[in-house]
Protein backbone atom coordinates (compact mmCIF):
# COMPACT_ATOMS: atom_id res chain seq x y z
CA UNK A 1 0.00 0.00 0.00
CA UNK A 2 1.61 3.42 -0.56
CA UNK A 3 0.13 6.91 0.56
CA UNK A 4 0.16 7.95 -2.77
CA UNK A 5 -0.22 6.80 -6.54
CA UNK A 6 2.10 8.55 -8.16
CA UNK A 7 6.09 8.10 -8.88
CA UNK A 8 9.00 9.81 -5.95
CA UNK A 9 11.53 10.50 -8.81
CA UNK A 10 12.18 14.37 -9.45
CA UNK A 11 8.86 14.65 -10.77
CA UNK A 12 6.50 17.64 -9.49
CA UNK A 13 3.35 17.02 -7.75
CA UNK A 14 0.59 18.55 -5.42
CA UNK A 15 0.95 17.69 -2.16
CA UNK A 16 -3.14 18.02 -1.55
CA UNK A 17 -3.78 15.59 -4.79
CA UNK A 18 -4.70 12.97 -2.23
CA UNK A 19 -7.52 10.79 -1.28
CA UNK A 20 -8.04 8.34 1.07
CA UNK A 21 -7.51 9.61 4.46
CA UNK A 22 -8.10 6.17 6.57
CA UNK A 23 -5.64 4.49 4.37
CA UNK A 24 -3.16 7.03 4.73
CA UNK A 25 -3.63 7.19 8.60
CA UNK A 26 -3.24 3.12 8.84
CA UNK A 27 0.02 3.39 6.51
CA UNK A 28 1.34 6.03 8.90
CA UNK A 29 0.57 3.49 11.96
CA UNK A 30 2.26 1.33 10.17
CA UNK A 31 5.53 3.63 9.58
CA UNK A 32 5.47 4.38 13.63
CA UNK A 33 5.18 0.89 14.39
CA UNK A 34 8.10 -0.24 12.50
CA UNK A 35 10.27 2.75 14.16
CA UNK A 36 9.11 1.99 17.67
CA UNK A 37 7.00 4.69 17.87
CA UNK A 38 3.46 5.22 18.77
CA UNK A 39 0.58 7.34 16.97
CA UNK A 40 -1.64 8.51 19.62
CA UNK A 41 -5.35 9.47 19.02
CA UNK A 42 -4.15 13.08 19.31
CA UNK A 43 -1.41 12.44 16.44
CA UNK A 44 -3.76 10.87 14.29
CA UNK A 45 -6.05 13.46 14.94
CA UNK A 46 -3.48 16.08 13.38
CA UNK A 47 -2.45 14.40 10.79
CA UNK A 48 -5.86 13.48 10.14
CA UNK A 49 -6.51 17.27 10.14
CA UNK A 50 -3.13 18.25 8.26
CA UNK A 51 -4.12 14.82 5.39
CA UNK A 52 -7.82 16.75 4.75
CA UNK A 53 -6.84 20.27 4.80
CA UNK A 54 -6.58 21.95 0.81
CA UNK A 55 -3.64 23.93 1.92
CA UNK A 56 -0.81 24.40 3.88
CA UNK A 57 -2.50 24.72 7.80
CA UNK A 58 -0.93 26.64 10.80
CA UNK A 59 -0.53 25.25 14.00
CA UNK A 60 -2.95 27.25 15.42
CA UNK A 61 -5.82 27.02 12.76
CA UNK A 62 -5.10 23.01 13.86
CA UNK A 63 -5.73 24.42 17.65
CA UNK A 64 -8.77 25.84 16.84
CA UNK A 65 -9.91 22.93 14.61
CA UNK A 66 -9.15 20.66 17.51
CA UNK A 67 -11.10 23.04 20.10
CA UNK A 68 -13.91 22.47 18.34
CA UNK A 69 -13.98 18.41 18.38
CA UNK A 70 -12.91 17.77 22.12
CA UNK A 71 -14.41 18.37 25.47
CA UNK A 72 -10.84 18.61 26.47
CA UNK A 73 -9.10 20.95 23.97
CA UNK A 74 -5.38 20.70 23.76
CA UNK A 75 -3.28 23.05 24.59
CA UNK A 76 -0.50 24.89 22.44
CA UNK A 77 2.85 23.26 23.28
CA UNK A 78 0.78 20.33 23.28
CA UNK A 79 0.17 20.73 19.51
CA UNK A 80 3.55 21.68 18.75
CA UNK A 81 5.26 18.45 20.74
CA UNK A 82 2.47 16.55 18.13
CA UNK A 83 3.98 18.43 14.76
CA UNK A 84 7.28 18.10 16.03
CA UNK A 85 6.49 14.02 16.24
CA UNK A 86 5.09 13.94 12.99
CA UNK A 87 8.29 15.64 11.52
CA UNK A 88 10.66 13.63 12.97
CA UNK A 89 8.74 10.81 11.36
CA UNK A 90 8.81 11.93 7.86
CA UNK A 91 4.55 12.17 7.73
CA UNK A 92 4.48 15.88 7.39
CA UNK A 93 6.74 18.95 6.13
CA UNK A 94 7.02 22.35 7.48
CA UNK A 95 7.00 25.74 5.10
CA UNK A 96 9.16 27.93 6.74
CA UNK A 97 8.41 31.03 4.77
CA UNK A 98 4.51 30.63 6.21
CA UNK A 99 4.99 28.46 9.40
CA UNK A 100 2.43 26.16 7.99
CA UNK A 101 2.53 22.39 7.53
CA UNK A 102 1.69 19.68 4.90
CA UNK A 103 1.12 16.11 4.22
CA UNK A 104 3.75 14.09 3.29
CA UNK A 105 2.91 11.27 0.57
CA UNK A 106 5.92 9.53 0.76
CA UNK A 107 7.25 9.07 4.17
CA UNK A 108 9.59 6.14 3.39
CA UNK A 109 11.24 7.60 0.79
CA UNK A 110 13.67 9.84 3.50
CA UNK A 111 13.88 12.17 1.10
CA UNK A 112 14.71 16.19 0.82
CA UNK A 113 12.14 18.13 -0.57
CA UNK A 114 11.85 21.34 -2.62
CA UNK A 115 8.49 23.25 -2.22
CA UNK A 116 6.92 25.73 -4.69
CA UNK A 117 4.07 27.81 -3.54
CA UNK A 118 1.74 29.83 -4.58
CA UNK A 119 1.23 33.23 -2.97
CA UNK A 120 -2.15 33.62 -4.07
CA UNK A 121 -4.12 30.06 -3.80
CA UNK A 122 -1.74 28.87 -1.19
CA UNK A 123 -1.63 25.53 -3.64
CA UNK A 124 2.15 23.67 -3.43
CA UNK A 125 3.91 21.66 -5.50
CA UNK A 126 6.67 18.93 -3.92
CA UNK A 127 9.73 17.73 -5.81
CA UNK A 128 12.34 15.45 -4.26
CA UNK A 129 15.59 17.59 -4.47
CA UNK A 130 18.39 14.89 -3.50
CA UNK A 131 20.55 16.20 -5.85
CA UNK A 132 19.92 19.74 -5.46
CA UNK A 133 20.83 19.22 -1.53
CA UNK A 134 23.86 16.94 -2.49
CA UNK A 135 25.24 20.32 -4.47
CA UNK A 136 24.40 22.22 -1.26
CA UNK A 137 26.70 20.02 0.58
CA UNK A 138 29.04 20.37 -1.47
CA UNK A 139 28.94 23.88 -1.02
CA UNK A 140 28.74 23.88 2.45
CA UNK A 141 31.54 21.60 2.63
CA UNK A 142 33.96 23.72 0.37
CA UNK A 143 33.05 26.29 3.32
CA UNK A 144 33.87 24.10 5.85
CA UNK A 145 30.40 24.18 7.14
CA UNK A 146 28.38 21.61 8.27
CA UNK A 147 24.63 21.82 7.33
CA UNK A 148 22.50 20.89 10.00
CA UNK A 149 18.72 21.67 7.82
CA UNK A 150 17.83 22.62 4.56
CA UNK A 151 14.37 23.62 3.07
CA UNK A 152 14.17 24.54 -0.14
CA UNK A 153 10.86 27.04 -0.65
CA UNK A 154 10.08 29.03 -4.22
CA UNK A 155 7.01 31.02 -3.55
CA UNK A 156 5.51 32.53 -6.58
CA UNK A 157 2.38 32.34 -8.84
CA UNK A 158 1.27 29.13 -10.03
CA UNK A 159 -0.22 28.59 -13.70
CA UNK A 160 -3.74 28.77 -12.51
CA UNK A 161 -3.57 31.78 -10.47
CA UNK A 162 -1.33 33.87 -13.61
CA UNK A 163 -3.39 36.04 -15.08
CA UNK A 164 -4.33 35.38 -18.44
Amino acid sequence: MALCSHQHDDTLHGVHDHSRIDERIHEAEQLCVQEGARLTPLRKEVLSLILAANTPIGAYDLLAKLKGKSDRPAAPPTVYRTLDFLLEQGLVHRLTSINAFIPCCHPREGHQAAFLICQQCHSVKETSANNLFHELEQIAAQGQFKAKHSIIEISGICQQCLPL
